[in-house]
Formats: structure tokens, sequence, C-alpha cells
């Protein structure tokens, strides 16, 4: 049996599945992973310019005048091109707005006194400047060369910003994964259909199904398999043909009914079965015709909490996203537990006492109560061979926008 952190370690290190790249619009390239290198052509901000309204000056000049009073020699608007300083004069400048060469410090409009009077246009500094103050110089925020986007990365709003600040108007991507799905069962039947005798409705693919989507991948729908090694196999085969993962929910305990398992020994390799963990133990991966294969549990909380520990590493990994690590927080325990031979995710909600965060377990930890992910914010560690008491500091790793 495996443990945890070896899986997640062999998924997270596992070679990209073979996809093309696309160059894609920023607008269309949200939550896309970056497939090369992006670096910038051009300098930010391209020149000095003003981080101020006000007036741009040469300092040493600011120290020869009488009663610190300089002429306004020209109005410097931002998107225009200033002529360069003339010696002992100020010009008048705006925020954004390049400095004129020669000028070396802006002084901010509220410590001036700029005057109109027969002879032109002047400014009387009231409040004596830091050289150099209040100017962004070329090149403050990014240079030429720099990288901008590493290949990997998964686009963020703040990432097309910044890729569009040096000019790019489209990226390189990867193509986005494409996820087959299947459920295992003759009981399952699906929503909106009647129910017969001994069946429940099939809660787990809707759920894999949208976990992909917030996720950023593509999902392939391929229905409900009937509990028969033929039927499984050939479900196994047509996924494959389709999708560059296989993901499965059901089927994988080695029970006289599963025949996930005998299916991919017989088509594929299998590469590993069981893992070492609470609830989601029988879990099995390998490969079918160059696609991947995780079969999750049959259970919903079970297949849930499988997806967010190890599928979401292996997708990720397979995406050619660049390895990530889950959000973990220490809490505060708010229940008591005993000793545990599997590592196990207690499903839990947080509440604030004093300056703790407290985390309560749901009531029943059965992996077939799906509600309990409704309730619950996030999933506490439940570490092998130890007990957990009121008030001790647990690892809480939280639900997060993409995974709820």
């Amino acid at each position: 049996m495996f443990k945890l952190d070896e899986v997640q370690g062999i998924f997270s290190s596992l070679p990209p599945a073979e996809l093309a790249i696309e160059d894609v619009m920023l607008a269309d390239a949200l939550g896309r992973i970056a497939a090369e290198d992006v670096f910038s052509s051009i300098d930010i901000p391209p020149s000095a310019n003003s981080a101020m309204d006000g007036f741009a000056i040469n300092y040493e000049d600011l120290l020869h005048q009488k009663n610190n009073t300089l002429r306004v020699s020209q109005r410097v608007p931002a998107g225009s091109i200033p002529t360069p300083l003339i010696p002992g004069t100020a010009a008048r400048i705006f925020t954004g707005a390049y400095l004129p060469e020669g000028a070396d410090t802006v002084v901010i409009q509220e410590n001036c006194d700029h005057v109109q009077d027969v002879s032109g246009s002047k400014v009387v500094v009231l409040s004596k400047p830091i050289k150099g103050a209040n100017i962004r110089p070329q090149g403050q925020d990014i240079t030429v060369g720099a990288k901008v986007v590493r290949k990997g990365q998964r686009l963020n709003a703040i990432d097309l910003s910044l890729l569009a600040s040096v000019g790019k108007a489209s990226v390189g991507v990867f193509e986005r994964l494409r996820v087959a799905i299947f459920s295992t069962g003759n009981e399952l039947a699906e929503p909106g259909h009647k129910l017969n005798a001994g069946q429940i409705y099939n809660s787990n693919r809707p759920l894999l199904w949208a976990l992909c989507q917030q996720l950023g991948f593509v999902p392939v729908d391929c229905g409900i398999v009937e509990d028969t090694l033929p039927a499984t196999q050939y479900a196994l085969k047509t996924a494959a043909s389709k999708a560059h993962l296989i993901l499965s929910s059901g089927g994988v305990s080695g029970g006289e009914e599963e025949h996930v398992k005998p299916a991919i020994e017989a088509l594929g390799k299998l590469e590993m079965w069981k893992v070492r963990i609470k609830p989601g133990k029988p879990v099995a991966y390998g490969s079918i015709d160059g696609s991947a294969f995780l079969g999750l549990p049959g259970n919903p909380v079970s297949s849930f909490v499988v997806f967010q520990l190890l599928t979401v590493p292996l997708m990720r990994a397979l995406q050619g996203e660049e390895t990530k690590h889950s959000q973990c927080y220490s809490v505060v325990a708010g229940f008591d537990k005993k000793i545990t031979t599997r590592e196990e995710y207690v499903r839990v909600k947080i509440r604030r006492e004093g300056g703790n965060l407290i985390a309560d377990r749901f009531p029943n930890l059965s992996s077939g109560v799906l509600s309990s992910l409704s309730w619950a914010d996030g999933l506490v560690r439940h570490k092998i061979d130890c007990a957990i008491s009121y008030g001790d500091p647990v690892d809480f790793f939280p639900f997060t926008e993409a995974m709820l």
C-alpha cells in the first residue's frame, strides 16, 4: 500500500502529456498554462517619468536661484515628448509624463506656488525637495530581457496585464488537458430518471465534471459503465482514444463485481493500487494506449478527497503546470479522535474563538455522507499513529474556490 506523500511526489514529477501549443489572445488566456518563457523586449517604464503632478527641475539649479524661484519654460503632459530642460528653469509636469533631459527631480505641486506675472510663468519652491524625488527611473518595473512569464505558469489576471504592459497581444499556451470521466455500477441511475429498486443517483460524475471545468480542464463524458469486465474494457479503450487522462469512479476495491483493476491490467499497465489514506484507500493508477488512468473510489466523499489530494497534482503535472503545494494552515482541533492507522482527512468547519481558529468535525465521518462536504470548510489531517485531543494544533487544508 502506497503512502499519500509518496504518490503525490510521483504525480507532481510526471512529464506533461503530449499537448499541442496554441497561440491565444490575452482575452482568452485566463487560467491557461504558459507553454514557454516570455521575455520583455522593452523597458517599463520606457523612459524616466514623473510619479506626481508638479514641476521638473535640475536640483543644482534650484540651489543657485534667489528665493527658490524658477521660470517655467515648458508644459509636459503625459504622452508628449518634452524638449531638454533650459538651465535655470522648471517644467510643469504631470503624472506619467516623460522627464525632460536635464531634469533630475520633481517637486510636487503641493509644495510649490505657481505664479503668473508680466514676466511670464514662474514657480516658487516652498519646501526643499530631496534630489531625485518623485521620479520613476527607466526600467524601474521591468528591464529589457526580463522574464515576465514562466513556462508552466497558470496565467491569472495580473499575468495578463503584465504581458500587455510589455506589448504582448497573445501568448503561447498548452492545449487544455482532456479528461474522460465515467462511473461504474449497475446501481447507478442518471439524475432526472426514475429510480428502480436498488438504485441510487450518480452524484460522482457531475462532481468530477464540475471540478475539472473549474480547474480549467476539458471533461469528456463517457457515461455509466455496467459491472462487467467486457463493458469496463470497452469503456477504458474508448476513453483512452478521446482523452489525455481517464478518470473513473467506483470499481477499484477488488470485489467480485469490480472490474476496473483487472481491465487495466489486461489492457495497459497498473502502476499503483491502494493508498494509505481514509477516506479513499481504493485508488488505482496506470496507463492505457498512452493515456494516464486514475481510478477513484465510488463513495462520493472518498472520490472528492482523493480528487483534492491526488487527482489535482496529477492533472496539473499532465497539463504542464509547475508544481504547487496544497495550502495548509495550522488551526486548533475542536474535537478528540483516537489513533488512526491510515492518514485520515476529517471534514471540518472553522469557527473563531478568541484569537484562535477552531476546527469542528462533522458528526458523521462516513464516506457516503455527501452533505458533509457541503457543510465543511475543508479537511484536517489526522496523522498515522497519532491521537487528536481538543486544543491540539492540526493541519487544515481549505476547500478553495476551484474545488467547490
